[in-house]
């Protein structure tokens, strides 16, 4: 039997993942507030759906996939969770600073079984990563996230960022000082946020 999360049929197994998860969630905000308290009751849309989302847009296989300031998991244990029945080989990297959250992330990868590693570091101090993709949500201005991301992508990799009603300013802000390709995408779970997929990433002019 199949669930549909974000719009997309996925197996009971990764369902009962994500519910899993979300639990996890629940369980560690108090002690380290891994999501803000007045959307923990809205949990499931507000944090998983919203996240969930983002699966749509990866490449039909990846080897290597890097969430930068991964914080509660959001999108980084999603992805995993849902590349554990889809794309089994995958390797996931996620990168966070706040060793209470690093905690918890690792906590979460070995109970539910993901192929996760995740990096205490902040995200200019750590190694190139080499991913074919790269994830943040609510971290920074495109901007910031180019720069980034650059550091840990392949120059054929992709970049998935979650962005909000300001999206236009920041593509406009971003494209005086980077050249990309563009793909945005409507939000599944916010009229006025969008799903930016970006390519070929570059300082304008080089």
């Amino acid at each position: 039997m199949d669930d549909i999360v974000a719009g997309r049929n996925v197996s009971r197994e990764t369902y009962d993942d994500l519910r899993s998860f979300a639990d996890l969630v629940q369980k560690w905000t108090p002690k380290i507030n891994l999501i803000s308290k007045s959307s923990v009751p809205h949990i499931w849309e507000r944090h998983v759906v919203d996240s969930a989302q983002l699966y749509h847009f990866p490449p039909a296989k990846f080897d290597h996939w890097v969430d930068i300031g991964s914080g509660g998991g959001f999108p980084g244990i999603v992805m995993a969770i849902y590349a554990k029945s889809e794309n089994p080989t995958a390797r996931f990297t996620l990168i966070e600073s706040d060793q209470r959250k690093s905690a918890f992330l690792r906590n979460a990868a070995r109970e539910l079984k993901l192929n996760v590693r995740v990096l205490s570091q902040r995200i200019d101090e750590a190694d190139a990563q080499n991913a074919d993709v790269v994830s943040a949500r609510a971290l920074a201005t495109l901007s910031v996230l180019l720069s980034m991301s650059v550091q840990h992508l392949l120059p054929t990799g992709v970049a998935l960022f979650h962005k909000g009603k300001r999206s236009q300013a920041e593509i406009s802000e971003a494209q005086q000082s980077w050249s990309f390709d563009l793909k945005e995408h409507p939000s599944y779970t916010d009229p006025d946020a969008r799903l930016l997929v970006i390519q070929r990433i570059s300082r304008a002019g080089d």
